[in-house]
């Protein structure tokens, strides 16, 4: 008997509403991007095109996980055996087809939508794979490619109107460092982390809340409409991340990773605030919640 529960867990619904939110934050700057946000307070609503590009995101992060399981079976029989593959729940040959399969169906959502937004998505499932099978190994390259994959995530949304992806590219460096920052703390749920990862980590929390604000020198940009969605990711961010540095144990890094990812969203509501005027910005933010109420019954990392 198939058990569903596994195959959601391997999914960690909670990340799946991030994603989501990278890509309407895209599409709220695309929207905003020619005029000033001051002038943007009316909401369009969501076209047929966001809506695949919104399920494209979910496909290629949905994907994305499932085969960082996959590709991890052998270690988390020893260091984490509770999880669906190595309980036996999920057959690791079936997270593999479920893994590949959904990346291709989140290549084909996004040609939906437009070319560029297709080989957009073709370049995320190829990140994804050198992550899951090879990066995340490694100090440097590993926070990099899961930064990359979220800063591509956010271009993804842009691509709704693909004439200012390359205008707009720049802003990818945003999710890129915020998420190297993330990865950078995960390193040590398992056994512990370092205390120079904590300040590193902290000193690049500060550099994006830095990043957003700055924002605000772009005509097409409000910092004032950003900055109450950036004391949110602050405040979501900061406490858990003290926790874990003054007492170094797992449990407590963990929480400090799940706050980071769930973190995303309110980063994402900042870009749309600028962006497209605050009530698209609370709109994002109305994701936290759920998220945070989905990350009681599955895990996040």
């Amino acid at each position: 008997m198939v058990d569903i529960r596994a195959y959601w867990q391997l999914l960690r619904p909670p990340n799946l509403i991030t994603a989501a939110a990278d890509v309407l934050a895209g599409v709220a700057v695309a929207q905003g991007w020619n005029q000033p946000p001051i002038q943007n307070m009316g909401f369009e609503p969501i076209s047929g095109t966001t809506i695949w590009l919104l399920a494209s995101t979910i496909c290629l992060y949905g994907g994305g996980v499932v085969l960082n399981d996959y590709f991890d079976a052998s270690l988390d029989a020893i260091e984490r055996p509770e999880r669906p593959i190595p309980s036996g729940r999920v057959p690791r040959k079936h997270a593999g087809v479920l893994g590949f399969g959904l990346l291709l169906l989140g290549i084909a959502c996004a040609f939906m939508s437009s070319t560029t937004s297709g080989f957009l998505a073709m370049a995320i499932a190829v990140l994804v794979i050198l992550y899951d099978a090879k990066s995340k190994v490694h100090g440097v390259i590993g926070p990099l490619n899961m930064g990359l994959c979220r800063g591509a995530n956010l271009l993804l949304g842009i691509s709704i109107i693909p004439s200012l992806f390359s205008e707009t590219l720049f802003l990818a460096v945003i999710p890129i460092v915020y998420i190297a920052a993330v990865t950078l703390i995960s390193r040590g749920e398992v056994h512990g982390a370092h205390m120079r990862s904590y300040i590193l980590a902290f000193l690049v929390y500060a550099l994006v809340w830095a990043m957003l604000l700055m924002l605000g020198w772009l005509p097409q940009f409000s910092g004032l409409y950003a900055l109450p969605c950036v004391l949110v990711l602050m405040a979501i961010t900061i406490p858990p991340l003290w926790t874990a540095s003054r007492s170094n144990e797992p449990v407590n890094i963990k929480a400090a990773v799940k706050a980071g990812v769930l973190g995303i969203i309110s980063l994402n509501a900042a870009l749309a605030a600028g962006f497209m005027g605050w009530f698209f910005g609370i709109l994002l933010l109305l994701l936290l919640p759920i998220s945070i109420l989905l990350a009681k019954p599955f895990a996040v990392t």
